[in-house]
C-alpha cells in the first residue's frame, strides 16, 4: 500500500499510523498520546548502547544461521545491514527517530529500510528484554575495564610521589589533631592501597557483569532452537544466566558497577580534602599546580583548589546514582518492568563523573609541589613524640595507664612553660616526672625522625617498612586483576 492508498483509507489518521509503525502496535486501535511518547521513550539516553547492541545482533543473527532458524542469503543480508548501519552511527550520521522509542527499534527500524523485511528476522528468537540485558552487560563490561585502567594510572601517580618524596617526616593525625610523625610516603601510600582495593572490587563487578543473558526472550526462554552457549562464546561471557527470569530482570551487576563507584569517589573525596587543607596557607605542606586551580573574581591573591573541591562535591552525584537504582529495583515484581528503563541514566552518569573525576585527579596528582620546608618547620611546635615516651614506660615495665599520664603531665608542663615542643626539655626537666625517664634512650626518643624510624612493623611508617610497601606495589601494578 503506497502513501497515497493509506491517506485514502477510511478510518487511517496519524495517530492510526503511528500506533502500527510500533513494534507492538498490532494490538492497539490508536496511537501513543504524544506527551506518552516523549515521557516513555528512552533514545535520548540509550542512544549509548548502539554499538553494544550492534556487536550483540550481529553474534545472534551468526546463531540463527548455524542452527538454521534463517538461511544463508537472509544473514548475509542483515550482516551487511548491521555493518551499514554501524558505520552511520560511527560517523554520526543515523537517522535517529524518537517514535521508535529506543535505540534497539532505530536499529532494527532502519535494518529493515536497508535491507526490507528480512531485517525483521534478526528478532526471532529473542525480546528486546533480553536483547536490553545483553546490551547493559556488554557495556558494564567495557566501562568497567575502563574505570580499572584509570584507577591502575591514579596509582602509579601516587606511586612516584611516595618514591619521590620517600623519606621526608610529616605530621600525623588523628581528629585533625596531631598525633604521630609519619612518612609522608607512608601518608600517600595509603591512599595507592584504598585505590587497590577499588581496583579489585570493580574485578569483582566484572566477574558479576560477564553473564550472558540473550536467549531468555521475554521472561521465559524461546521454543526456537537457539544455542546460547555459541552466542557467549563469541561474545565473550565466561558463563550464562541459568534462569529466563532471573536474566531479564538481574540489575545487581549494575548496582555493583555503581556501588563500587561510590566507594572509589568516596576514597578521592578523602584524598582531596586533605589536597585542600594541606594546600592552604594555614599548612603549605603542599602547593597545586596552576593549572588545577582556579583565581577569585574579586580577590587577586586568591589561589582556589576547584579540582579537588568538585571531585569532593560530586560523591555525592555517584552516592545519589546508587540510592536512585536501589530504590527503584527494590519493589519490583518478576520479570521485566517498565521501571528498569531507569537503570540506564544513572549508569551512564556515573560512568562519565568517574571517568573524568579520575583522569583529571590523576593529572593533578602529578603535578603537586610538596614543601619539605615548611612540613620540617612544623615539628618545631608540636608535641607528636609523646607516645614515644609512654612506650618506652611501658617497655621498662610501667603500667601503660601511668606512662601515659606520667607523660600526658610532661605535655602539660610543656604547654604551661611556653616550651614548643617536647624536645626542648632538658634531661633533669623529664627526670623530674619519673626516674626511668633518667636515660640518654629516652631523649633520643623526641626525635621526630626516631619515632618514624621505631615503627619496623610490616604496615609501619619506617623507611624499610614503607620501602617493602613500595615493592608490595610495584609487584601489584604488574599484575592483570582480570
Amino acid at each position: 500500500m503506497d502513501k497515497e492508498e493509506k491517506k485514502g483509507k477510511p478510518g487511517w489518521d496519524k495517530k492510526v499510523g503511528a500506533a502500527r509503525k510500533k513494534p507492538w502496535g498490532g494490538r492497539f486501535a490508536q496511537g501513543m498520546d504524544e506527551t506518552v511518547e516523549a515521557f516513555t521513550a528512552s533514545l535520548s539516553f540509550d542512544h549509548r548502547l548502539a554499538l553494544e547492541d550492534i556487536e550483540g545482533s550481529r553474534a545472534h543473527c551468526r546463531m540463527l544461521l548455524k542452527q538454521g532458524i534463517i538461511a544463508e542469503e537472509e544473514a548475509r543480508l542483515i550482516q551487511r545491514g548491521l555493518e551499514e548501519i554501524e558505520e552511520e552511527i560511527r560517523s554520526d550520521s543515523f537517522p535517529y527517530d524518537l517514535s521508535l522509542e529506543d535505540i534497539h527499534m532505530n536499529i532494527e527500524g532502519r535494518l529493515v529500510e536497508k535491507v526490507g523485511p528480512v531485517g525483521g528476522k534478526l528478532h526471532t528468537g529473542r525480546s528486546r528484554n533480553d536483547q536490553v540485558a545483553l546490551d547493559m552487560h556488554l557495556f558494564v563490561k567495557k566501562e568497567t575495564l575502563g574505570v580499572m585502567e584509570r584507577i591502575k594510572r591514579l596509582q602509579e601517580t601516587i606511586f612516584q610521589l611516595a618514591l619521590e618524596h620517600l623519606a621526608v617526616v610529616f605530621p600525623g593525625y588523628t581528629h585533625l589533631q596531631r598525633a604521630q610523625p609519619v612518612l609522608l610516603s607512608h601518608h600517600l601510600m595509603a591512599y595507592f592501597w584504598m585505590l587497590q582495593r577499588d581496583r579489585e572490587r570493580f574485578a569483582g563487578t566484572y566477574k558479576r557483569a560477564d553473564i550472558m543473558p540473550l536467549g531468555a526472550g521475554a521472561l521465559s526462554g524461546t521454543s526456537f532452537p537457539v544455542d546460547r552457549e555459541d552466542v557467549a562464546r563469541e561474545l565473550g561471557f565466561a558463563r550464562l544466566y541459568e534462569n529466563s527470569m532471573d536474566a531479564v530482570s538481574d540489575r545487581d551487576f549494575v548496582l555493583e558497577f555503581l556501588s563500587s563507584a561510590a566507594v572509589l569517589i568516596m576514597h578521592l573525596s578523602r584524598l582531596s580534602e586533605e589536597l585542600i587543607l594541606w594546600s592552604s596557607q594555614e599548612f603549605s605542606f603542599i602547593e597545586l599546580d596552576d593549572a588545577f586551580t582556579t583565581g577569585s573574581s574579586m580577590m587577586p591573591q586568591k589561589k582556589n583548589p576547584d579540582v579537588a573541591e568538585l571531585v569532593r562535591a560530586k560523591t555525592g552525584r555517584v552516592y545519589g546514582n546508587l540510592v536512585s537504582l536501589l530504590t527503584v529495583l527494590k519493589g519490583l515484581p518478576l520479570a521485566y518492568n517498565k521501571d528498569m528503563q531507569e537503570d540506564k541514566e544513572p549508569l551512564f552518569d556515573t560512568v562519565d563523573t568517574v571517568a573524568n573525576v579520575l583522569n583529571v585527579f590523576t593529572a593533578m596528582m602529578g603535578r603537586v609541589t610538596v614543601n619539605e620546608k615548611r612540613i620540617e618547620q612544623a615539628f618545631e611546635s608540636d608535641y607528636s613524640t609523646a607516645t614515644e615516651l609512654a612506650d618506652f614506660l611501658a617497655q621498662k615495665g610501667v603500667p601503660f595507664r601511668e606512662a601515659h599520664f606520667v607523660v600526658g603531665g610532661l605535655v602539660r608542663y610543656c604547654l604551661e612553660s611556653g616550651k614548643k615542643h617536647l624536645g626542648e626539655l632538658s634531661a633533669h626537666e623529664i627526670s623530674s616526672f619519673h626516674p626511668e625517664l633518667a636515660s640518654e634512650e629516652a631523649c633520643r626518643l623526641l626525635d621526630y625522625r626516631q619515632a618514624v624510624e621505631a615503627k619496623k612493623c610490616r604496615g609501619g611508617t619506617a623507611e624499610a617498612a614503607v620501602k617493602f610497601q613500595l615493592e608490595k606495589a610495584r609487584q601489584l601494578l604488574g599484575e592483570t586483576l582480570i
